[in-house]
């Protein structure tokens, strides 16, 4: 029961991911969850979309190195230490995790999205102007 995911291997400059998503907008690709990992010189894009195969096709069309790659999902439950415990399951098996992200969804209609940025004030400011609401820690204390 894989699921594929699409690794990107992306220049680490400013624009760069508006620039991804954007092909993937334009192509009706829906994200489903982003994980993203850096060095001073690039970065490692982990997707997992609704139709791997045209966002496979469209990224490389514009230059993207890709890979797909068969990852597990596992559903968690919401409580401390499930992830433990699903954790705990793979290292009793002698099963490595090479790495993991999570995202969560209370309903359809919304996803959450953490932001690393260099000035955390004005990209608030910018996202708040554009209608976006933020989420504060007390927010994700209620998740």
């Amino acid at each position: 029961m894989a699921i594929k995911q699409l690794t990107v291997f992306v220049p680490n400059r400013k624009g760069t991911i508006v620039s991804v998503t954007d092909i993937l907008a334009k192509n009706n690709i829906n994200l489903r969850a982003l994980s993203i990992a850096e060095t001073q010189d690039f970065g490692i894009l982990r997707l997992i979309v609704n139709d791997e195969k045209t966002a496979q096709k469209v990224l490389e069309e514009q230059g993207y190195l890709i890979k797909i790659v068969d990852v597990v999902g596992v559903k968690i439950g919401d409580a401390p230490g499930k992830l433990t415990g699903a954790l705990d399951v793979l290292d009793k098996a002698d099963i490595n995790v090479e790495y993991l992200y999570a995202f969560m969804a209370r309903t359809e209609k919304h996803a959450y999205v953490v932001l690393r940025v260099e000035n955390n004030k004005e990209a608030e400011i910018k996202l708040e102007n554009a209608g976006f609401h933020l989420i504060t820690e007390a927010d994700i204390n209620k998740l």
